[in-house]
């Protein structure tokens, strides 16, 4: 099974994954969060992203989920990405973390497709009928 690293500014990787529980009444498997305070030196917290994804890894890969391309959550995913074993999308919401763990076992490829399109159909103009 391919584990999930959410990597993302202060607590919202910890509260996507309180809220997956909630969703799913469980907590899954192989999941992780680390989320990176403004003082943060990226240097400082790589190792601790490098424990990490050793952690969610069961040999299958990881896909690392970040807030915002281009800062400094995203820049440290960008160090530990390893194509075809450990890939990273940028964009995480909620819908997006549930669809991964739904794919998560059908490869990389799938489930980096489903992951973003998980995000894209999740974004959607309410109104009332």
């Amino acid at each position: 099974m391919i584990g999930i690293l959410l990597i993302t500014h202060g607590t919202f990787g910890e509260s996507l994954i309180q809220n997956v529980c909630h969703v799913l009444n469980k907590r899954p498997a192989l999941i992780g969060q680390l989320g990176v305070a403004a003082q943060d030196d990226p240097l400082d917290v790589l190792p601790m992203a490098k424990l990490l994804l050793k952690e969610v890894d069961d040999g299958e890969g990881v896909l690392i989920m970040t807030d915002i391309l281009g800062a400094t959550p995203a820049n440290l995913a960008l160090k530990l990405l390893e194509p075809g074993h450990v890939e990273g999308v940028a964009g995480v919401s909620l819908p997006m973390v549930l669809r991964a763990l739904t794919y998560r076992k059908n490869g990389m490829g799938t489930l980096l497709k489903k992951a973003i399109s998980g995000g894209h159909d999740g974004i959607i103009n309410m109104h009332r009928h």
